[in-house]
């Protein structure tokens, strides 16, 4: 589960796609399974979620990873490869990697 926390040992990677409407649920779909098969069973693997746009032409990957190291093994394994192929076959992307500086909730905990 997604904890988005202050905790400089976690490493965020926020990855906006810029899709064509029409293959917006086929990005979608092909980061689930590329989530599913590979990256959750990766090294340092903490979460993925996957959001979209209204409008279709967005789609945003939130995921952190337990170190930049783990992250950076990810993109050299073999069986990410494929994914992230297919990935940029269907959408430009723009991986961002960062750190939580704060995060805050209502009082309650909301929902």
């Amino acid at each position: 589960m997604t904890t988005i926390a202050k905790d400089p040992r976690v490493l965020t990677l926020v990855n906006v796609f810029t899709v064509k409407a029409e293959n917006q649920q086929e990005l979608v779909q092909l980061l689930i399974d590329a989530t599913e098969q590979t990256m959750r069973h990766l090294p340092g693997f903490i979460s993925a979620n996957i959001h979209r746009s209204f409008d279709g032409t967005k789609v945003i990957n939130y995921a952190q990873w337990q170190s930049k190291e783990d992250f950076e093994a990810m993109q050299q394994n073999p069986g990410a490869a494929p994914h992230m192929k297919k990935a940029a076959a269907l959408a430009s992307f723009d991986p961002i990697l960062c750190e939580v500086v704060e995060a805050r909730m209502a009082p309650g905990g909301g929902l």
